[in-house]
C-alpha cells in the first residue's frame, strides 16, 4: 500500500486539515468563546503591567528629584497595581486553560474514535495491504497533532497576534512613528525569513517521519512473527536492517537539528538587530528630554513582551509545520472511501432461517480472476460442502458472504436478497464462522468466547466451551477463564484456539453457519468429538463447510468440487465417487494417507 508519508507533502492541505479540525472544536462553542474572552482579559493585563512600570518609574524620578513632595502611598498604590496586572495575567492564563481543557480532550477523544471506527469501515482490502506498525506510528502522531495545533493555535498563535496589535496601536499612538516602523519591519523581516527557512529544512522532518515509520513497521511486524524469525535464525537480519533503517533516520535528524540552529541564530541576529535600533533612538529621546526614562522602561518591555513570544513563533511555526504534516497522514486515512458501503435504504433482515444461492458469481482480486461462474444453492437447514485444492476459490466464497469483497457480476443472495442491499450489521449478524486461522485478542478465554455475544455470563461461556471440548483444558488452567491467551493467542495450540473460534459460533447461534476447515488444527480423536458438537449445532443451521479432510463431509447434503475458480462436479459423497473424477482421486489419495498413518 503506497502510504501517505511516501508522497510528498503538499501545503494546499494545510488549511483544509485545519478546516475539518474545526468541527471537533465546536462541539464546546460556548467554551471557545468563553477562552478566547479570558485570553483577551489576559493580554490587557499583560500588555498594561508596563504602563504601570513607566508611572512608577516617572514617580521614582520626580520623588527624588523633589524629596520635599510626599508620593509614598501613591508610589505604593503603583507597586500593588503593577503586582496584581502580573497576577491577573498569571491567573487568566491558567482560567484559560482550565476552560480549554474539556474543548481540547473531547476533540482529541473524538477524532480518536473516528478514525478507529473509520478504521473498522474500511474495507478487507486495505487492511491486506496495509503495515501495521507503520499505520499504527502513525495515526498515533496524527492523533497526537490535533493536541498540538490546539495548543500552538490557542495559546500561542493567538495571544501573540493580539499582543502585537495592542502594543502596536499604543506605539503609534504615543510615541513618534519610526518605533512602529522598525517594530514593523523587523517583525516582517523575522517572519519572512522564518517561512522561508523552515519551508526548505521540512523535507527533514518528511523524511523522519517516513523512516521512523519505516523502522517501527519493520520491529513489530518482526515480533508479531518471532517464531518465525527463530525458525529460521533471522535475529542478526531482523536487527540489521532495522539499524539500518534507524542510521537514515540519524542522519536526517542531525540534518534537521544542524538547519535548525541556523534557523534559530538567524531569527535571533533579526531581533537584535530591531531591539538595537529601537532602544538606540529612545535612549536618543530620553537625552533630548522627549522621551522620560519611563517611556524608555515602558518601550523596552513591550519590545522584550513583543520579540520574546516572537523568537518562540518561530519554533512554534515548525512545530505547527510538523504537527499537520502528522496530521495530513491521519486525514488521508479518514479520506479513503469505504469499498464497502451500506445501501441508503437497507432491506430489514432478521431471519430464523437462511437459504443461500450464489447466482452466477464472477469476482476478481486485483485482476486476477478468483471466481468465475459459481452458481449454486444452499435451502435451508441443509449442509454444503466445498472442497478443493489449495487457491481454488474456497474461502473465498465465505468472505463474499460476509461480504468483505463486492462480486463484479452475479450476486449473493440470502433469502432471495442481495446482499448488498442489506446493513452490513444484520447480514454479520446472519453468519458464524469458525475460520481456519484463528486469531484472538490479547485477552482472557472468557473474553475472547463471549465476544460472539457480548454479556454472556460465565455459565453460558462455560456450556459452549463444553460443546466444543475446551471446558476440561481450561479447568485446569490456574486462571481458568480468567487466563489471557496472549498477543493473537500465542499462548494457545493451534487446536485449543480452533477450539474457542468453534465455542464462539456456538455462542453466537446464527441461522448460517461456516466451517472453513474447522478441524484441521485437530488431531483425530479431538476431531470426531467436536465434529459430533458441529453435527448437533448444524442439525437445526444451515451451514457451508469449507473442507479439506474429505471424511468431515460424507453426509452433506450437496458437495462442490471446485478446481481454479469453478465448480467442477458436485453430488452427494457416493454420486461423487461413482463418477469417478476429481473427487473420487482427491478421496482415494486421502484414504491413502489414511491407510499409511495406520500401519
Amino acid at each position: 500500500m503506497n502510504r501517505p508519508t511516501d508522497a510528498p507533502h503538499d501545503n494546499r492541505h494545510d488549511w483544509h486539515n485545519i478546516r475539518a479540525l474545526l468541527p471537533y472544536l465546536w462541539e464546546y462553542q460556548g467554551r471557545v468563546v468563553l477562552t478566547l474572552l479570558v485570553l483577551l482579559l489576559a493580554k490587557f493585563a499583560h500588555v498594561g503591567s508596563p504602563f504601570l512600570l513607566k508611572h512608577l518609574v516617572d514617580g521614582l524620578e520626580i520623588a527624588k528629584a523633589n524629596p520635599e513632595q510626599v508620593m509614598s502611598g501613591f508610589l505604593l498604590l503603583l507597586v500593588l497595581a503593577y503586582g496584581l496586572a502580573k497576577l491577573l495575567a498569571v491567573l487568566f492564563n491558567e482560567l484559560r486553560d482550565v476552560i480549554f481543557a474539556k474543548v481540547r480532550y473531547r476533540a482529541m477523544r473524538r477524532l480518536s474514535s473516528r478514525v478507529l471506527a473509520h478504521l473498522h469501515d474500511l474495507s478487507l482490502r486495505f487492511h491486506l495491504e496495509r503495515k501495521t506498525g507503520a499505520l499504527s506510528r502513525d495515526l498515533e502522531r496524527g492523533t497526537r497533532s490535533l493536541s498540538s495545533i490546539l495548543n500552538y493555535l490557542i495559546f500561542n498563535i493567538i495571544p501573540t497576534a493580539v499582543e502585537f496589535i495592542l502594543i502596536a496601536v499604543i506605539l503609534l499612538s504615543q510615541y513618534d512613528w519610526y518605533f512602529m516602523a522598525i517594530t514593523f519591519g523587523t517583525v516582517i523581516i523575522y517572519v519572512t525569513f522564518t517561512l522561508l527557512v523552515s519551508n526548505w529544512r521540512m523535507h527533514h522532518r518528511f523524511e523522519m517521519n517516513r523512516l521512523e515509520s519505516q523502522a517501527n513497521n519493520r520491529a513489530i511486524d518482526s515480533l508479531i512473527n518471532y517464531e518465525t524469525v527463530k525458525y529460521f535464525g533471522n535475529e542478526n537480519l531482523e536487527h540489521k536492517v532495522y539499524d539500518d533503517t534507524l542510521a537514515e533516520w540519524e542522519k536526517s535528524a542531525i540534518d534537521s537539528q544542524t538547519s535548525m540552529s541556523w534557523l534559530n541564530f538567524g531569527q535571533g541576529a533579526v531581533i537584535a538587530i530591531g531591539v538595537a535600533a529601537i532602544m538606540y533612538f529612545a535612549t536618543g529621546q530620553v537625552l533630548s528630554g522627549e522621551m522620560s526614562l519611563g517611556d524608555l522602561v515602558l518601550v523596552n518591555m513591550f519590545l522584550l513582551q513583543l520579540f520574546m513570544p516572537l523568537n518562540f513563533l518561530g519554533v512554534i511555526y515548525r512545530a505547527i509545520k510538523y504537527a499537520l504534516a502528522d496530521m495530513d497522514l491521519l486525514m488521508k486515512t479518514l479520506e479513503q472511501t469505504p469499498e464497502i458501503q451500506d445501501p441508503k435504504q437497507p432491506v430489514p433482515f432478521a431471519p430464523k432461517q437462511l437459504d443461500v444461492h450464489f447466482d452466477n458469481v464472477n469476482f476478481h482480486y486485483h485482476d486476477r480472476p478468483i471466481l468465475s461462474d459459481i452458481d449454486f444453492k444452499i435451502t435451508a437447514g441443509q449442509k454444503v460442502a466445498v472442497v478443493g485444492a489449495s487457491g481454488s476459490g474456497k474461502s473465498t466464497l465465505a468472505r463474499l458472504l460476509y461480504r468483505f469483497y463486492d462480486v463484479q457480476t452475479g450476486a449473493v443472495r440470502l433469502n432471495g436478497e442481495d446482499v448488498r442491499e442489506l446493513s452490513q450489521q444484520d447480514l454479520r449478524a446472519s453468519i458464524g464462522i469458525v475460520p481456519q486461522d484463528t486469531v484472538l485478542f490479547n485477552d482472557s478465554l472468557y473474553h475472547n468466547i463471549a465476544y460472539a455475544k457480548p454479556g454472556a455470563s460465565l455459565d453460558e461461556v462455560a456450556q459452549v466451551a463444553k460443546l466444543a471440548d475446551l471446558h476440561e483444558f481450561i479447568a485446569k488452567l490456574k486462571e481458568g477463564y480468567d487466563t489471557v491467551v496472549g498477543e493473537r493467542g500465542l499462548k494457545l495450540s493451534g487446536g485449543e484456539k480452533q477450539r474457542v473460534a468453534i465455542a464462539r459460533a456456538i455462542l453466537k447461534n446464527p441461522p448460517l453457519l461456516i466451517f472453513d476447515e474447522a478441524t484441521s488444527s485437530l488431531d483425530s480423536k479431538s476431531e470426531q468429538m467436536i465434529q459430533q458438537s458441529l453435527e448437533k449445532l448444524a442439525m437445526n443451521h444451515t451451514t457451508l463447510v469449507i473442507a479439506h479432510r474429505l471424511s468431515t463431509i460424507t453426509d452433506a447434503d450437496n458437495i462442490l468440487v471446485m478446481q481454479q475458480g469453478r465448480i467442477v462436479e458436485q453430488g452427494k459423497h457416493q454420486t461423487l465417487l461413482e463418477k469417478n473424477g476429481l473427487y473420487a482421486q482427491m478421496w482415494a489419495l486421502q484414504q491413502e494417507d489414511v491407510n499409511h498413518d495406520t500401519q
